[in-house]
C-alpha cells in the first residue's frame, strides 16, 4: 500500500474522533448481582477469584488405562488389571504396584497412579493388559493445572460470553456482580419517514435505521428505548428530548445532523445543553454530532443507511461499550492480501463493504462489493465486513490490507 499525508481540512480524524469520545465516557451504570445464566453479554463489575482448583483433582483426559509409570519397562509391558473407575466415580484406594485400572475421561486418577494409556493403544491378554512404551504423565489433567483456587479468574470490564459463561460455572460460581444494562434512547429524525408496512406518499421513505440501529444496539448489550420517529419541529424535538434524557443513560438519533435548514433537531439541542458539530475523515460517514441533552450524552449520526451502520459499529460502538464499563472495546483488525486494485485517493479513511474469498489452494483475499454507496445496504448483507482504506492511499492488488470483521463490530 502506498500512501501520503492526509490533507484533511477541516476533517478530524476518525481515531482522533473516537479518542475524544472514549475520554468523555461518563460512569458505568450501578452494579448488581445476578445469577449466571442471566449474565450473557453483561460486563463484569468486580474481579472474580477462583474459589476451587481447576481441575479440582488429577483426572483422566482418555478413555484408557491408569498406572504407574515406574511399574513398565522402556519397552512396555503387561501389568494386572486391579479395577474401574467411571466419571463420577471416587478415586478408589490406592494403586496396587503392578497394577492398572480401566479409566474414563475426567474419572478421579487413584493415589499411585500417574499416567493413562489410551485403551485403543493397548491389548487385553487375561486378566491383565499389555502396553506400550509410556511417557510419565501422559494424558493426565493435574490438579489446578488450568487456574488454581484463589487465582484471578476474569477482570473487571470483562464482557461474558459463552466460554467465560462456562469457565464460571466450571468453577462453580453460581451469581456474579455485573453493571446494570446501558439504558439507550434511540431516535430518528424526518419528516420523510414511514414505518415498513404503511403506504408511501411522493417524497417519503421507509425508516430503516430504526431497525438496523435497533439490532446493533441490542447485539452490543444495551437496553434499547425506541421512541420511533421525531419531526422535525422545534417545540416537538425540545419536549421529546427532554423527555428521552430523563428516563435513559444515553441519546442515539440518525438523521439531522446536515447543515439542512429543516433539521431542527440540532437547534434543539442546544437549548437543553450543548452540540459539537464534527466532519470526520471517514467515507461513508462525515457528518458526527456529540453534546449533551440535560447531562446525557447524546450522539447524532448521518441519516443514510450505510453511513449511519458505519459511523455505528466504528465510532459508536466503542463508546457504548466503555460506557457499559468493558475494558477492551476497540477491534482488532486483520491484515489480509488484497484481490483488487484501488487507485483513486480519498480524503477520508474508506471503510469498503468486502468479503474474504479463498483462491484454489485456500489462501485468502478481500473481495469488494462493486456499489459503495453511503446510501444503500445490500452490500453491507452482501459482505463479510469492512476493507479499510487509509486516506490518501492507493491500493495495489496483493498488498495487504486491514479488514474488520462484521463479527467483530456486531457484539
Amino acid at each position: 500500500m502506498s500512501g501520503g499525508v492526509c490533507d484533511r481540512g477541516q476533517l478530524m480524524p476518525v481515531d482522533e474522533a473516537i479518542g475524544r469520545l472514549l475520554e468523555q465516557v461518563p460512569p458505568p451504570p450501578l452494579a448488581q448481582i445476578i445469577p449466571l445464566e442471566q449474565a450473557m453479554g453483561r460486563v463484569l463489575a468486580a474481579d472474580i477469584v477462583s474459589p476451587v482448583n481447576l481441575p479440582a483433582w488429577d483426572n483422566s483426559a482418555m478413555d484408557g488405562y491408569a498406572l504407574r509409570a515406574a511399574d513398565l519397562p522402556a519397552e512396555g509391558g503387561y501389568l494386572l488389571l486391579g479395577g474401574r473407575i467411571a466419571a463420577g466415580d471416587p478415586a478408589g484406594p490406592a494403586l496396587r504396584a503392578q497394577h492398572a485400572v480401566q479409566i474414563f475421561t475426567g474419572a478421579p486418577l487413584p493415589e499411585g497412579a500417574d499416567t493413562v494409556v489410551p485403551q485403543e493403544i493397548c491389548r487385553v491378554e487375561g486378566d491383565g493388559v499389555w502396553f506400550p512404551p509410556v511417557r510419565l504423565g501422559d494424558h493426565v489433567r493435574k490438579e489446578g493445572e488450568e487456574v488454581r483456587r484463589g487465582a484471578l479468574l476474569l477482570e473487571a470490564g470483562k464482557r461474558l460470553r459463552a466460554q467465560e459463561l462456562g469457565l464460571l460455572a466450571g468453577a462453580g460460581v453460581a451469581r456474579v456482580q455485573v453493571y446494570r444494562p446501558l439504558q439507550v434512547g434511540l431516535l430518528s429524525s424526518g419528516n420523510e419517514l414511514r414505518e415498513p408496512g404503511e403506504s408511501l406518499a411522493p417524497g417519503q421513505i421507509y425508516n430503516s435505521n430504526r431497525f438496523l440501529l435497533a439490532a446493533l444496539l441490542r447485539g452490543w448489550g444495551v437496553e434499547v428505548h425506541d421512541y420511533g420517529v421525531m419531526a422535525d419541529d422545534l417545540a416537538t424535538s425540545r419536549q421529546t428530548l427532554g423527555m428521552v434524557a430523563s428516563r435513559c443513560d444515553v441519546l442515539l438519533s440518525s438523521g439531522g445532523v446536515s447543515v439542512g435548514e429543516e433539521d431542527h433537531l440540532k437547534k434543539a439541542i442546544q437549548e437543553l445543553g450543548k452540540v459539537n458539530f464534527w466532519r470526520l475523515a471517514i467515507q461513508p460517514g462525515k457528518p458526527l454530532a456529540f453534546g449533551e441533552v440535560l447531562g446525557k450524552p447524546w450522539i447524532g449520526m448521518p441519516g443514510n443507511p450505510s453511513a449511519a451502520l458505519i459511523t455505528a459499529m466504528v465510532v459508536v460502538r466503542p463508546f457504548l461499550l466503555k460506557a457499559q464499563g468493558a475494558r477492551d472495546v476497540l477491534p482488532v483488525p486483520l491484515a489480509v492480501p488484497a484481490g483488487f486494485d484501488w487507485l483513486q485517493c480519498n480524503k477520508r479513511r474508506q471503510y469498503l463493504r468486502a468479503r474474504l474469498v479463498p483462491d484454489a489452494e485456500g489462501r485468502l483475499s478481500v473481495e469488494l462489493h462493486p456499489q459503495q454507496s453511503s446510501a444503500m445496504l445490500t452490500a453491507a448483507c452482501w459482505a463479510e465486513g469492512l476493507a479499510v482504506i487509509e486516506c490518501e492511499a492507493q491500493v495495489h492488488k496483493h498488498d495487504n490490507v486491514m479488514f474488520l470483521p462484521f463479527a467483530s463490530l456486531t457484539q
